[in-house]
């Protein structure tokens, strides 16, 4: 899939099939996060992939936003360095994964939002570093329309130039 296509037509997955995902492309989603450009090329973050049913079951009782996690394939949880720039530089990373699964007919949810001590605590994440998203994975149990987006126009959110001109 282009680029451009996942962007378009990626949509956040909470249902997904009990079928695993493959360890190469479990391996490409996390080179995705791995790869993607940090301020200063710090990298401040870790990824933790949870494939443990069990281990993905506390997960979900520790994220209230996310009690589907237990049904996942997987679930990624990015740990950050307490720095200026860190929850940016996350940010752009579980981007870079979630559009690589999706790209694959993997879908994704960024749940959980920084701080979650009681997912530093369940998964030995030390005090120096804060949670900043988990994400579950997994083959969507529902065939998702692919672009069906519900998004404001873009003369809404573009300006050109000056905030308030039109970007047309």
């Amino acid at each position: 899939m282009e680029v451009f296509d996942s962007v378009r037509t990626v949509l956040a997955v909470r249902q997904y099939q009990d079928k695993p995902l493959p360890p190469a492309l479990i391996q490409r989603i996390v080179e995705a996060g791995r790869l993607t450009a940090s301020s200063m090329n710090r990298q401040p973050w870790h990824f933790i992939v949870i494939e443990n049913r069990a281990t993905l079951g506390l997960l979900a009782e520790r994220v209230h936003t996310g009690p589907f996690i237990a049904q996942a394939s997987l679930a990624i949880v990015v740990a950050v360095e307490k720095t200026r720039f860190a929850l940016s530089d996350a940010s752009r990373a579980v981007q870079s994964m979630i559009l690589t699964a999706w790209s694959e007919g993997v879908g994704s949810c960024w749940v959980g939002f920084l701080p979650l001590p009681e997912v530093n605590e369940l998964l030995g994440i030390p005090d120096d570093l804060d949670v900043a998203a988990v994400i579950p994975f997994g083959y969507p149990l529902k065939s998702l329309g692919l672009g069906r987006k519900k998004r404001k126009p873009l003369s809404e959110v573009a300006h050109r130039e000056r905030f308030g001109q039109p970007f047309e």
